[in-house]
């Protein structure tokens, strides 16, 4: 009797036994990193985005799974999402330093910056990494990313060779307001529009003139409504690629040196792509009719001085603009 019982408890545990030995060991689990950007399908950041997916799915074997989200949401949005882990990694503009680290904000301002090199010497220095312990304190994410997005310039309906013909002229800008304070401080008179709406008011007339990168210039098809381009190399245009912090510490020490390995190839990937297709981008615009301008670039970045080191003094006390020049 006693054996037929213990027979009789035993065969669902060898039926167990069975099945798992059939099934195989279990599946490990895939790691999911949402990688989020205000962009769309096309833009340099997303396009960053994508080759970072490949290379972290291509060295991970399919372990890890990264899904790239273009346009999902305003930059405002996307930032929070990041912060708040609602997002893994977001792919984005210079809002992460505006809201985490406004006092570092030079890093994306008019005049500051004299090319992307001295940007990233700066960047990898030490206000750089102040400032970047100030988005991992106050934003909780982490930079692993730069992408070069291109030198930004001017367009307008009449030619500009000198800083005093852009005095009183309605130019479109974002609404940062240190952008703005800048533009005011060189004679213009800044209309804030979003971006969206960048081509409609510049054929309306609600702003006479525009100022962006020569990618931004020509996806908005610009040479249609503004007939002049000037290379004022007036702003350093970037993006940066960031990781949510809780979440990347909860990785593996393998997987972290993964993100971080993929994200700078990737990034100096897209940064390559611009800088070699800034020169083919500015040739198409010459194509479609636009006449380009050289003025005297110093001069313009003289007038912009005084408005330039009143905001060092005002909104960016953490350092001088002759300090960040030095670099």
């Amino acid at each position: 009797m006693k054996i037929a019982r213990m027979m009789r408890t035993m065969i669902p545990i060898v039926l167990l036994l069975i099945v798992f030995a059939w099934a195989g060991p279990a599946e490990a689990a895939k790691t999911v990193i949402r990688l989020a950007s205000p962009f769309k399908t096309g833009h340099i950041l997303c396009d960053a985005g994508d080759k970072f997916k490949e290379i972290v799915e291509k060295e991970s074997a399919g372990r890890i799974e990264v899904q790239v989200q273009p346009g999902v949401g305003s930059e405002e949005e996307i930032n929070d999402w990041c912060s708040q882990g609602k997002v893994e990694m977001q792919a984005t503009g210079g809002r992460p330093l505006e809201v985490s680290a406004p006092q570092y904000f030079f890093f994306n301002a008019p005049y500051v910056m004299k090319d992307f090199d001295h940007f990233m010497r700066v960047w990898n220095g030490p206000l750089g990494k102040k400032a970047k312990d100030q988005v991992e304190k106050n934003g909780k994410q982490l930079y692993v990313g730069i992408v070069y997005r291109g030198l930004r310039q001017m367009t307008s309906k009449v030619p500009i060779y000198t800083p005093a013909e852009v005095y009183k002229m309605k130019l479109r800008l974002p609404t940062v307001k240190t952008w703005i304070a800048v533009w005011k401080g060189l004679g213009a008179d800044p209309v804030p529009i979003p971006l969206p709406d960048l081509y409609k008011s510049l054929k309306e007339g609600r702003a006479d003139a525009s100022e962006g990168d020569l990618t931004q210039i020509s996806s908005f098809r610009l040479n249609e409504v503004q007939s002049h381009l000037t290379m004022t190399n007036h702003l350093v245009q970037t993006g940066g690629v960031l990781i949510n912090s809780g979440f990347f510490r909860k990785l593996s020490k393998k997987d972290q040196a993964l993100i971080l390995k993929a994200a700078k190839e990737a990034s100096d990937w897209a940064s390559m792509r611009i800088k070699t297709g800034e020169n083919a981008t500015l040739v198409d615009l010459q194509r479609k009719g636009m006449q380009v301008i050289i003025p005297d670039a110093e001069s313009f970045r003289q007038a912009a001085k005084p408005s330039v080191e009143e905001l060092f003094k005002t909104e960016w006390p953490v350092t001088t603009w002759a300090a960040v020049l030095a670099q």
